[in-house]
């Protein structure tokens, strides 16, 4: 892969952050990690309270991408085939033929808002789009658009009639990521843009789809020295074994993890991936992978772990740049 490919990636990357930045106050931290997950095809659960402009995120990623949006509120009620679709039955003439009819889960962006409301058969609806990129219904399976991403949202405030996503949904999720408030400054900036209008009205498309999905497959050619990836199984391998995690991270996990470093290298500019690359990762990507004694220690724990395994020290360059 070419230098100026991967520098022609990060330029429409930041230009995109720019963007965003336009319509979306403050959050800058989790815009980049979103932005690295579209790269690294992934998706992401997104943790806030209301009203802290999540699904207002979303589309102004879907505008400045110029991908097609879709949202689906989660509810107790809420059935898998409103999520997926449905076959109807059309009657022509003397016959009936069952004609699929699309379900929100078949757009560019698909933000799952609330998740947690849902019954877990609902919520276990999206597993298949979430990872194989394709829906099943009946005998017949169907495409999602490319690029494909499912942004979850989830309250971690109010638990009443709310069902926790099964470890096997949470997996699904390449990162997990909170959204806090605006300081003070951020607040009044928030004022000032919209007490007469939305700029989200004034944002402009600044990539395609189909430049995302080259950008995609093009980060997968981004070089991953043999030392890197011993670090990285080395880092998986010590959530397995340390006392206070009772379920490490698993084998698809770890290739998640590999695919963000990629995404973050390319970000940068950068051919290669480094172990600051590596640490800098570990919580958003594996953070959600590990089931501890005490949830709340997540990250000391992690944090412990980059601590105590040894950083490679050999150099992982590519050898044309040796």
């Amino acid at each position: 892969m070419q230098v100026e490919d991967i520098k022609e990636y990060s330029t429409k990357i930041k230009r995109t952050e720019e963007e965003i930045a336009k319509g979306i106050i403050g959050q800058r931290n989790v815009i980049h990690h979103i932005l690295l997950a579209i790269l690294a095809d992934g998706n992401v659960l997104l943790e806030g309270v209301p009203g802290l402009g999540k699904t207002q995120l979303v589309k102004t990623l879907a505008k400045v991408m110029d991908l097609n949006f879709s949202r689906i509120q989660f509810t107790p009620d809420l059935m898998p085939t409103d999520i997926t679709g449905t076959n109807l039955i059309i009657k022509e003439g003397d016959r009936n033929r069952f004609q699929f009819e699309k379900g929100p889960v078949f757009a560019n962006l698909v933000l799952a808002d609330e998740i947690n409301r849902a019954t877990p058969k609902t919520q276990s609806a999206l597993l298949e789009a979430m990872q194989e990129k394709t829906v099943t219904v009946g005998n017949h399976t169907y495409e999602l658009p490319k690029p494909y991403m499912v942004l979850a949202t989830q309250n971690p405030i109010e638990n009443e009639g709310t069902y926790p996503l099964p470890e096997a949904q949470l997996d699904r999720f390449c990162m997990q990521l909170k959204m806090g408030f605006p300081t003070v400054m951020e607040e009044l900036d928030i004022m000032d843009r919209f007490i007469q209008d939305s700029p989200l009205e004034r944002l402009e498309p600044v990539c395609t789809a189909a430049e995302i999905v080259q950008a995609q497959e093009g980060c997968r050619h981004i070089y991953v020295d043999e030392c890197v990836r011993r670090y990285i199984a080395h880092i998986v391998e010590a959530t397995r074994k340390h006392s206070d995690i009772a379920l490490g991270v698993n084998p698809r996990g770890t290739l998640a993890y590999l695919r963000c470093c990629q995404a973050y290298a390319a970000i940068e500019a950068r051919d290669f991936v480094t172990p600051d690359d590596v640490k800098k990762l570990c919580v958003p990507v594996l953070g959600h992978r590990i089931v501890a004694y005490r949830a709340e220690q997540k990250e000391t724990i992690l944090q412990s772990i980059l601590e105590q395994v040894e950083v490679p020290t050999e150099y992982w360059k590519p050898q044309s740049e040796v």
